[in-house]
């Protein structure tokens, strides 16, 4: 063979191995730009799962709106309650008359204080007790469901959007607080005579403040047992004899216990608002009526939310 038929046939070979390597770099070129596509639409899925798993669920975001809601519609009940006993003559007749009437128990009946010799406010705590079961809750409550009903308003209640928790809760905190208001008074009596303007000596106010709570909560119970009766029926009369008579049994039965002897007198003891309310006169915070006031305050608000959902699909 010439040497010029070799030099075509290299020149042929070198052109082949060339146009392989051409088609080796396209293949490489076009793998890598499908590996890039797989990348890129993984970063993109990615990025589109991202905000779904930041997103908060739909109850979270509702939360905060029904909580404002809630205490909105609750303060809103409670201070148009709160105001209608200022707005009538009964929260100040009731609240006047009780404090003269603690003023001469505390001052004259059988030598009053001056008798005493020791600076102690607990001659009035042995009676406010008994009256606030007898006047001062049965006239604070009566109203409150009574009144709605015997008027026809409590259907319109029930349309309006509000939840019957709502409607509870606020009838009962308006009263609470007038309650609250005649108790918040009685400490006019030692800050007069032991602080100002007369100062009849030391103090000991740690007795004046427990026996204060234990009537703090003494009445929280007994304004809750109120209401219960109160929605049980149109009558305001009927609604107040049931309160006072129901208070007034629970708070003397504990005068029972030092005559009934064995598991009938821890019973008696066990339900009587006197047993529970004297550890808090002695200047001590018992945890268990602290508990019990607690419970029947509770349970007595949930029959009464009960009653009031019950109307509501009758």
């Amino acid at each position: 063979m010439s040497d010029k038929a070799k030099k075509e046939e290299d020149e042929k070979k070198t052109k082949l191995a060339e146009e392989g390597d051409d088609e080796e770099e396209d293949t490489t070129s076009e793998d890598g730009g499908d590996d890039d596509d797989d990348e890129s639409d993984d970063e993109s899925d990615e990025e589109a799962a991202k905000p779904a798993a930041k997103a908060p669920p739909m109850a979270a975001r509702e939360a905060p709106k029904v909580s404002a809601s809630f205490a909105r519609n609750l303060w809103t009940i409670t201070k148009r309650e709160f105001a209608g006993y200022f707005n009538s003559a009964l929260a100040y007749i009731v609240i006047s008359a009780s404090m003269v009437l603690f003023g001469l128990y505390f001052f004259f009946y059988q030598g009053g204080i001056w008798q005493v010799d020791r600076a102690s406010m607990g001659r009035m705590f042995d009676f406010v007790p008994a009256w606030i079961c007898f006047l001062t809750i049965p006239l604070f409550t009566m109203r409150a469901m009574s009144e709605e009903k015997r008027l026809g308003t409590i259907e319109l209640l029930i349309t309006l959007p509000v939840r019957d928790s709502e409607v509870v809760l606020g009838k009962y905190l308006g009263a609470l607080g007038v309650l609250l208001v005649q108790i918040a008074l009685l400490a006019i009596y030692p800050i007069a005579m032991f602080k100002f303007p007369w100062n009849m000596g030391a103090f000991d106010w740690g007795p004046f403040w427990s026996s204060m709570f234990g009537l703090f909560l003494m009445g929280a119970a007994g304004i809750a047992i109120g209401m219960l009766y109160s929605g049980m029926t149109e009558s305001q009369i009927v609604s107040y004899f049931a309160t006072a008579s129901t208070l007034l049994i629970l708070f003397f039965i504990g005068s029972l216990v030092q005559f009934v002897k064995g598991w009938p007198g821890e019973v008696i003891s066990f339900f009587s608002f006197q047993t529970r309310y004297e550890p808090f006169a002695r200047g001590l915070i018992d945890t268990r009526a602290v508990v019990y006031f607690v419970s029947v305050t509770v349970l007595c608000l949930l029959e009464s939310f009960r009653q009031l959902e019950g109307r509501r699909w009758r």
